[in-house]
């Protein structure tokens, strides 16, 4: 224990530090080669044509395959959407505040956007009040979200379409914490000493300890720092 109160990783020398991180090292190589395979099992998933859906833009009805742009690959984020609510999901505000300069993507041949069920005026008013910079649609309107797996008043998901020529084809779908490999915030908290800190992490004795969900940023506070009025 600390002259703090907080507790503290034990203190060793270098060559026993040295020592203790390779073999940490040994196992995050084997989850870096692990990883390397899903992705190789996932680009030999087959994939399930699409309907011809019709999402609402900022400047109108878009159809499903417009939504790639110049594109042949499509990430679509399905931000949970409450009805009348004035602040939306923090988790899916907060997850997708993380995406500002997608520029990098595109030279994948890719694009990320975010489609929500909200109102396309509401969910644009939504968008600049938090600040998110993504490209929003709307499909209020059509059963994309719901076919999905983001229903009206409940869940979020990422899909993942191909598309040749006007033929959209669905290749990839996750929810719930499958959606934590594109965040940047947990993989650079997961390197800290004290992690999450929330309850159901396995931390050393001592370790501080939170609510899950309880040290996420809320809306409020993601409006403040990068709303249209922070």
């Amino acid at each position: 224990m600390s002259t703090t109160g907080k507790a503290l990783p034990p203190v060793v020398d270098r060559v026993t530090w040295e020592k203790e991180l390779a073999a940490l090292r040994v196992r995050e190589k084997a989850a870096t080669r692990e990883l390397d395979d899903i992705a190789a099992q996932r680009r030999r998933l087959p994939m399930v044509e699409m309907p011809d859906y019709v999402l609402e833009g900022e400047d109108g009805p878009v159809r499903l395959a417009e939504v790639f742009g110049e594109h042949p690959q499509l990430i679509v984020y399905h931000h949970m959407w409450h009805e009348g609510a004035e602040w939306q999901c923090g988790g899916c505000t907060g997850f997708t505040s993380q995406f500002t300069r997608l520029a990098g993507l595109e030279k994948f041949d890719a694009r990320f956007v975010i489609v929500t069920q909200g109102p396309i005026d509401e969910a644009l008013a939504y968008r600049r009040k938090v600040g998110n910079t993504m490209t929003w649609y709307s499909t209020a309107n059509s059963p994309f979200g719901a076919d999905l797996g983001a229903p009206p008043n409940a869940g979020f998901a990422v899909n993942v379409f191909l598309r040749d020529g006007d033929t959209v084809y669905r290749t990839w779908h996750t929810d719930g914490r499958g959606t934590e490999q594109l965040s940047y915030l947990f993989g650079l908290v997961d390197l800290l000493p004290y992690g999450r800190q929330e309850e159901w992490q396995d931390s050393p004795a001592g370790w501080p300890k939170s609510p899950t969900y309880s040290r996420w940023a809320s809306p409020q506070e993601i409006a403040a720092a990068y709303g249209e009025r922070g």
